[in-house]
């Protein structure tokens, strides 16, 4: 598994598909609040004019020595939830991005999210 202790050099890393295949920048790293393991990235990406991040799993993910390779193919990526490069993600969409992975959403027992931004 992917040791959080190197959480902090895996921005600005690009982030590829299974095929290679870039899908943008790595921009946060999302923890599980309950293990506090990470779980999700935000990826950068869009036309240089218009900017957004794209929340990807790490499910699966290989680190190579520039690039963190994820399970999930660039299409569905890029269609997935996203914030703007200056929003935080709302608590209340926070569930979708587990849905549109098909991940079950666990939020705290009293209500806490599952996502931590690091």
């Amino acid at each position: 598994m992917i040791q959080p202790a190197d959480i902090r050099e895996w921005r600005n890393r690009d982030v590829v598909d299974p095929k290679g295949h870039k899908i943008g920048a790595l921009e946060a790293v999302y923890v599980d609040t309950t293990t506090d393991q990470p779980a999700m990235v935000t990826v950068r990406t869009g036309l240089p004019t218009h900017r957004f991040l794209v929340f990807v799993p790490l499910d699966e993910t290989v680190l190579g020595p520039d690039y963190v390779k994820v399970s999930y193919d660039r299409a569905r990526v890029r269609k997935s939830p996203s914030i703007g490069t200056d929003d935080v993600l709302p608590a209340e969409q926070e569930e979708a991005i587990f849905h549109y992975y098909g991940m079950a959403y666990q939020p705290g027992a009293g209500g806490e999210r599952q996502l931590a931004r690091r």
